[in-house]
């Protein structure tokens, strides 16, 4: 056995492919396809799995071999070893094959990269708004209407083009069952394309650290055929509240849930105050900005709203507590409207005990217009005990 190390390298080399390559094949290392860019990812992952697998076995089976064949043996302490100089063609080889395959891999994942990006016909375009720690998906419609919403909806089989954009810090919008992920940074629009192709339910998350609430930043995505997806779209509202971070054109914008009929005070000001009985429409345009434009569940508890998130203070049971300690240090304004409005604009004014700056975002004042900051003080100071 000992006069035929080819045939050694050559069986546990095998052995080795026997174990590994089952092992690579059968762990579900993707979640379920989701759509056309993630099945050419799955098969590019294919191919640089079965070329990559043979030659790591390749190279451990030559490095162990040599460590067990050419090992120190009894009696050998004191000598130097055979004076080997190396070999030429052997040194040649090893070089241009492995360049070879990597110019030749690099090609191949160029060419998947090229298709999953290439613009489709009769894409459709989702605007995607992020910031701490929510997303806001908002699709354009012919006649300048906008249909904003908390979750995405995409049909299924229609390419789509993400237009993504961060209002804070450094976010990013993946879909696991779509492979497709891209970060979202301040400043700039990146844009990510995808062909839905399954039907289901699927998490959107953002997997850059974005802040405390980081954990919490997740979507729901709807993947539903195509006549769903029609009647889904026509069903929402015309002119919804526009995209968190579109300036005001107005202090007073028609159709943004909870519009006042004159004009209300800038959102600045901290004396813009809810009327004593609040309107059905302010609390239902508040309860809207609530969970969906500026998405305060996330990070707040509130009944009325169906709220449960921990991030920031418990607003059933903390608001009207945290103002009435905020007005006796003559921080936030006198009144609970002016408090509210105060919270959501300048949070850092008054910081409740047991919280810290730089969780709650403090861009509300310009990314929310003034409408609907006075329908968030008019849902929250009708809500809140």
């Amino acid at each position: 056995m000992r006069k035929r190390p080819v045939l050694q390298m050559v069986l546990i080399g095998v052995i080795g492919l026997a174990i590994l390559i089952p092992i690579a094949l059968v762990i579900p290392w993707f979640p379920s396809n989701g759509s056309k860019q993630a099945g050419n990812v799955r098969t590019l992952y294919t191919v640089l799995l079965l070329t990559t697998i043979p030659i790591f076995v390749l190279v451990e089976t030559v490095v162990v071999f040599s460590v067990w064949k050419f090992r120190m043996r009894p009696g050998d302490e004191e000598k130097d070893g055979p004076p080997i100089h190396g070999n030429t063609r052997l040194e040649v080889l090893w070089t241009v094959l492995p360049a070879i395959l990597i110019l030749s891999l690099c090609t191949y994942a160029y060419t998947v990269l090229h298709s999953n990006e290439a613009s489709k016909t009769s894409e459709m375009t989702v605007n995607v708004s992020e910031r701490q720690f929510a997303f806001e998906f908002s699709y354009p419609q012919a006649g300048g209407k906008t249909v904003v919403s908390p979750v995405l909806y995409l049909p299924k089989g229609r390419p789509v083009v993400f237009k993504i954009r961060s209002l804070d810090v450094v976010h990013s919008f993946f879909v696991p069952e779509f492979s497709e992920k891209i970060d979202a940074v301040p400043g700039i629009t990146t844009t990510l394309r995808v062909t839905p192709t399954r039907l289901g339910t699927y998490p959107a998350e953002c997997t850059e650290l974005c802040g405390a609430g980081h954990s919490l930043m997740r979507a729901t995505v709807y993947v539903v055929p195509s006549a769903t997806f029609r009647s889904w779209l026509s069903s929402q509202p015309a002119n919804s509240a526009p995209p968190i971070g579109t300036p005001p054109s107005s202090a007073n914008q028609a159709g943004v849930p909870g519009a006042a009929t004159t004009p209300t005070a800038g959102a600045s000001s901290a004396k813009s105050a809810a009327p004593a009985g609040a309107s059905a429409a302010g609390v239902a345009g508040g309860k809207t900005v609530f969970t969906g434009s500026a998405a305060c569940s996330s990070c707040h508890t509130l009944g009325a709203a169906g709220a449960t998130g921990t991030i920031g203070p418990d607003l059933d049971t903390r608001l009207r507590k945290d103002c009435a300690t905020a007005a006796s240090k003559r921080i936030r304004g006198a009144t609970l409207q002016q408090c509210i409005s105060t919270a959501i604009t300048s949070p850092y004014k008054y910081i409740p005990s047991g919280f810290q700056a730089g969780i709650m975002p403090s861009t509300f004042s310009h990314t929310l217009t003034s409408t609907q900051i006075q329908s968030l003080v008019t849902f929250l100071s009708s809500a809140t005990k």
